[in-house]
């Protein structure tokens, strides 16, 4: 079975950040028995992501790179804002290089990472983690299946045999 619109699909990873140098530095990796599943199809992944996973079959291999473009974009310089410190009485304040969930006031979550901490403010890259990035991924497609009524309608897989809780 091909990887389609609306298919869960498992699979392994192993993520690279290529360097302008050409050098590889390590982001992070999926293992066998924890394979990253997700609805096929329904915006939730990178748009060029997706169309190098389409058509493909459990077993399949298969390595590609994606531009800062087709990943998180390019970093923007003054995307950064400073939080007051009141924000973080009850959780403390939070060290240099921490990554602050956030939502923006249009309900869009996004990662925060922290760049400067004093007794006013705590200042943040709103930039993505990963923004700027050329990303390459490894993978091998573990699993595809159509999704069930109860994924579509939540919008997200449920694991890799349709059951499982939120």
């Amino acid at each position: 079975m091909t990887i389609e619109k609306n298919h869960v699909v498992a699979l392994q990873y192993t993520l690279n950040a290529i360097e302008e140098n050409g050098e590889r530095t390590f982001i992070e990796q999926t293992d066998a028995e924890n394979p990253f599943t997700f609805l096929y199809g329904v915006g939730m992944m990178l748009p060029k992501f997706e169309e190098h996973l389409q058509g493909m079959a459990a077993g399949e291999k298969k390595s590609f790179t994606l531009t800062a473009e087709e990943g998180y974009g390019e970093r923007e310089e003054n995307a950064t804002t400073q939080l007051p410190a009141e924000m973080f009485e009850e959780s403390g304040i939070p060290p240099l290089g921490a990554i602050l969930p956030l939502q923006d006031p249009d309900g869009n979550h996004l990662n925060a990472v922290v760049l400067e901490v004093t007794p006013e403010a705590v200042t943040v890259d709103l930039n993505h983690p990963m923004a700027g990035k050329v990303l390459n991924f490894d993978i091998e497609v573990v699993t595809t299946r159509p999704a069930t009524e109860e994924e579509l309608d939540h919008g997200h897989a449920h694991g890799i045999d349709g059951h499982g809780g939120h």
